[in-house]
């Protein structure tokens, strides 16, 4: 089972070993979401996920095809940035 993480306002995922799989999803200024992730296959090859348009619409609907990229390869958390950040804030 995936854990699914939920950030604060202008909080990033912590940092990780260069071999931690890792999965984010994050708002966007547009009002949708975009998915980015790392994992490796059984075979030691790299795999990496961009979410597709269709899935970057509604936060439910990116968290659902993160869940299933990330049971598909193993990895554990997904990090999820609900608003986009807010750079001007201190």
């Amino acid at each position: 089972m995936v854990e699914i993480i939920h950030l604060g306002p202008n909080e990033d995922k912590p940092e990780s070993s260069d071999e931690e799989r890792w999965l984010t999803v994050e708002a966007n200024d547009n009002g949708g979401f975009y998915g980015t992730g790392w994992s490796r296959k059984p075979s030691g090859e790299s795999v990496f996920y961009r979410s597709l348009s269709e899935d970057d619409v509604s936060l439910e609907a990116a968290i659902a095809a993160a869940t299933e990229w990330a049971e598909k390869y193993s990895v554990p958390k997904i990090w999820v940035q609900r608003e986009p950040w807010n750079l001007d804030q201190d």
